[in-house]
């Protein structure tokens, strides 16, 4: 028996990805879409928004930190 191909856009795996760093999501549609992505695809993602996210972050603080203080 083979294993089922999973077939959906990177943008779908995106759109989950998003959903669970926002937390907000219903257990019924968590378990259709763990059914229908690849897990490295999710993996791949959620590590790349992950370090965008931080050097977003960062990129902030120094031009925060750059800004004069206007008193």
């Amino acid at each position: 028996m083979t294993a089922p191909v999973r077939q959906t856009s990177w943008l779908r795996t995106i759109q989950v990805v998003l959903w669970s760093f926002v937390g907000l999501r219903k257990n019924s549609e968590s378990q259709q879409d763990i059914e229908k992505l690849n897990p490295f695809h999710i993996i791949g993602v959620a590590i790349g928004m992950a370090l965008l996210f931080v050097l977003g972050l960062i990129a902030l603080v120094n031009w925060v930190v750059a800004q004069p203080i206007g008193l």
